[in-house]
């Protein structure tokens, strides 16, 4: 369970770390899997849509980006996802209904591990409320230099930043933004980092010679319906499921608005989106 300190800490600055919170042997067991799940893929020959690899590499070269729905697909981290000690600090910061609605594993490799612009998670999944949230397990010891999740604490009770250019979506912060009150979340493998959907939250390139492995699993309350996104609902709803509680058959609201993303192309990769925003390629 967190303490009062964390629940304090989650609601006044939209974030909380616990140390340690799993266990080196249970690190071993996903450290074990995902070195089985990535035996023998290749940038030219994966499945795609199992995983994601980095694009600046040799055809035959083996470095991932990102393993899709981990905790769908995978026993070992489906049980993680729906223990009773996970869910009971996420009832604590969004109540007893609890829709688990995305996983994702960013490998974040020596040497090339991809930079994440600023950003935040419900810009890309509106919700009618902003109960939920992700937990991000760092499997690796991180700091900076291997490109550990950076927050802008605080910032979560506002407006949602824009994200858009020419009204299309970016899938990164587009207005100016102040980062000299960022922190560097830095911590030893087993770190879980609590973090409001509305944080913005950014990485930095690995320029390390180790990697930064870190198990990502999103949650939002049952009342917590998605506004429906035509070509995109369908395919990030897919694996959503009730992991704690009942069903609630009434969406709760608690926004007067809220800014739909609008695609120009069918992009899922955060990746992908942010990279081609960068480069005017939208």
């Amino acid at each position: 369970m967190l303490n009062h300190k964390q629940l304090e800490q989650y609601h006044s600055e939209g974030f909380t770390v616990v140390p340690f919170f799993i266990d080196s042997d249970q690190i071993q067991k996903f450290i074990g899997k995902i070195d089985a799940i990535s035996k023998g893929n290749t940038l030219s020959a994966h499945d795609a849509t199992r995983m994601e690899m980095e694009p600046e590499q040799e055809e035959n070269r083996t470095k991932i980006r990102r393993l899709y729905e981990p905790c769908t697909h995978y026993p070992v981290f489906q049980e993680y996802a729906e223990s009773k000690k996970l869910l009971d600090c996420v009832e604590q910061l969004i109540g007893p209904n609890i829709i688990c609605h995305y996983s994702k594993l960013n490998m974040k490799p020596a040497k090339i591990g991809a930079v994440v612009d600023w950003h935040q998670d419900l810009s890309y999944y509106p919700l009618t409320n902003r109960d939920s949230l992700a937990v991000l397990l760092y499997l690796d010891d991180t700091g900076v230099e291997n490109g550990g999740l950076k927050i802008l604490p605080g910032m979560h009770t506002e407006s949602l930043m824009d994200h858009t250019d020419g009204k299309l979506f970016q899938g990164r912060i587009t207005e100016e933004l102040d980062e000299s009150a960022a922190v560097n979340i830095e911590g030893p493998a087993g770190t879980a980092i609590f973090m409001h959907c509305m944080v913005p939250h950014a990485s930095n390139l690995n320029q390390s010679d180790k990697p930064r492995r870190t198990l990502i699993v999103s949650y939002r309350a049952a009342d917590a319906y998605p506004l429906y996104l035509t070509n995109r609902t369908d395919a990030t709803e897919k694996y959503a499921r009730l992991v704690r509680g009942s069903e609630v058959y009434r969406a709760r609201f608690t926004m007067d608005e809220f800014p739909i993303p609008r695609y120009k192309d069918n992009i899922i990769s955060l990746y992908q989106l942010q990279e081609r925003s960068r480069t005017n390629t939208l």
